[in-house]
């Protein structure tokens, strides 16, 4: 496919006919690219717990067909030819009416969702924690309410209020 990330195109069919954009994203084993602003859809999203009902704009693809390139020099639709360059024997675009060189423009890439999440939701000093275990035992050993409720000891050295039960049980009977 001539058509590569960053060309501005010129929509020649269509609902959105006459439009121009810059291409997002190419599918090239689909014949077809992705132009910002064109071919608008709505998605509506279901409320959720967590999360309000929200309606998310995107732009859907349409086929490379249905458009063409801007020529660089006379900013009109064009076609494009290839021809080989003599001085680096690379390849390159060239704008079928005048003649022109169509430089390829690097757009950033933008992370995945799941990556922008994690690196946001990462901490920066993972704390570590101990087993439940230890934590009672020490909170019980040092008087001081530990994190999982108020564990004290009482005069016989247990630290469940069970555990007391059942000790002054033994001692009665």
């Amino acid at each position: 496919m001539k058509l590569h990330t960053g060309d501005t195109v010129l929509v020649i069919t269509g609902k959105d006919r006459g439009k121009t954009g810059t291409v997002v994203r190419v599918l090239a084993e689909e014949n077809r690219v992705v132009v910002e602003g064109v071919n608008m859809r709505t998605r509506h999203i279901r409320k959720t717990p967590q999360q309000a009902g929200q309606k998310v704009r995107f732009e859907a693809s349409i086929h490379a067909s249905n458009v063409m390139v801007l020529d660089p020099k006379t900013k009109k639709p064009t076609r494009i030819h290839m021809r080989v360059d003599a001085k680096t024997g690379k390849k390159e675009r060239v704008a079928a009416k005048s003649g022109e060189v169509i430089v390829r423009v690097a757009l950033p890439k933008a992370k995945p969702a799941k990556e922008k999440q994690a690196a946001e939701a990462e901490p920066a000093a993972p704390k570590k924690k101990e087993a439940f275990w230890k934590r009672s035992k020490k909170a019980a050993l040092d008087g001081a309410p530990s994190d999982e409720g108020d564990v004290r000891p009482d005069e016989k050295g247990g630290a469940h209020p069970t555990t007391v039960h059942r000790q002054y049980q033994r001692e009665s009977s």
